[in-house]
């Protein structure tokens, strides 16, 4: 049995765990920064970055006892860790402790994708998953339709033009004066108010697969300043149903153009409950296959990281350990 350490430190969460053969997740634990960034309205990379340098050695410890392993002399086939893209002293913590582990215990280094972690974890919830997929990848810094044609193999179908959708979130809350992070505040509000309320934009909708949210996110402002009274309630569903408005109609358009045999969500946005919902309708409506991934496989975590890293070790080998961190890497996407 193969058994992978991953350490995921791209932002605001520090992660580890063993994932082995076949997706099995043995541990993973995360812990996360979002009560140190919440006073600041988002993250701090500073901050981040400290905060990484405190937590990765229990949270790995922690990890390593989780999944029955002996702390000291663990039985680890590869360490693997994301390089990229993410913040760039977050993403160094994580790579040289990788790195050095790797070293210490004379087994290979995988550097990982920060995506394909995501696109990776639909496999360890649903492995009988059958490619192609059309996979819709929301978060707060990436917004991406994809076409996964197998296991590491992706076409890239469209992305964000400007905001990434979590970011719009982030940022609409905050103008309404809700909490941080905005996307879970927008959620429960939404759920008060009505969501025809206000008939936000739905930028690009017919034109591509392309997306745009910093006019829909100007637009709320805008309606904001010339109707203060409006409830924030009405404002938050009427928003979002905006936001799911255009990533479920590319994403339907998408599967039924490249004739995916299902569709798939993931990023921190994928745990949006008016997406889930979505979205499933679509599958059932289509007849795809649906996979919506817990919540808990939708916010940055370990275990994604360790089971992309199965591909990567397959694939490519070991990466080198003069690899560096990479804030800006972009997924590999086949033409």
């Amino acid at each position: 049995m193969t058994r992978i350490l991953a350490i995921e430190t791209s932002c605001d969460e520090t992660a580890a765990a063993v994932v082995a053969d076949d997706y099995r997740i043995l541990s993973s634990v995360v812990s996360s920064q979002v009560d140190l960034h919440a006073r600041f309205g988002g993250v701090v990379p500073e901050l981040a970055g400290r905060a990484h340098v405190e937590l990765l050695t229990p949270v790995i410890a922690e990890a390593l006892v989780e999944s029955g392993l002996d702390p000291s002399r663990p039985e680890i086939d590869a360490v693997a860790a994301t390089a990229g893209p993410g913040l760039a002293g977050a993403l160094l913590v994580g790579v040289s402790t990788a790195k050095a582990l790797a070293l210490a215990w004379g087994v290979p280094f995988v550097a990982v994708n920060h995506l394909e972690g995501h696109l990776a974890a639909a496999f360890i919830e649903e492995p009988g998953l059958s490619p192609p997929l059309v996979v819709v990848l929301v978060s707060g810094g990436h917004t991406m339709l994809a076409s996964m044609e197998g296991p590491g193999r992706y076409r890239l179908l469209g992305q964000t033009i400007d905001d990434a959708a979590g970011e719009a979130f982030d940022k609409v809350a905050r103008y309404l004066g809700l909490g941080y992070p905005g996307g879970p505040e927008i959620d429960r509000l939404a759920m008060e108010g009505d969501p025809k309320a206000v008939e936000f934009p739905r930028p690009l909708m017919d034109a591509g697969y392309d997306f745009s949210f910093s006019g829909l996110k100007t637009a709320v402002i805008t309606f904001m300043r010339k109707n203060p009274n409006t409830p924030v309630a009405d404002v938050a569903a009427s928003f979002q149903e905006a936001v799911v408005d255009v990533l479920v109609t590319k994403a339907r358009r998408a599967a039924l153009e490249v004739g995916a045999t299902g569709l798939c969500l993931a990023g921190g946005v994928a745990a949006n409950s008016l997406l889930r919902e979505r979205t499933l309708d679509v599958c059932i409506a289509e007849g795809l296959q649906a996979f919506i991934p817990s919540r808990s496989m939708c916010t940055d975590n370990a275990a994604m990281i360790g089971a992309a890293a199965f591909w990567r070790l397959e694939q490519d080998g070991p990466s080198p350990l003069d690899l560096a961190a990479n804030p800006n890497w972009a997924l590999p996407f086949i033409t």
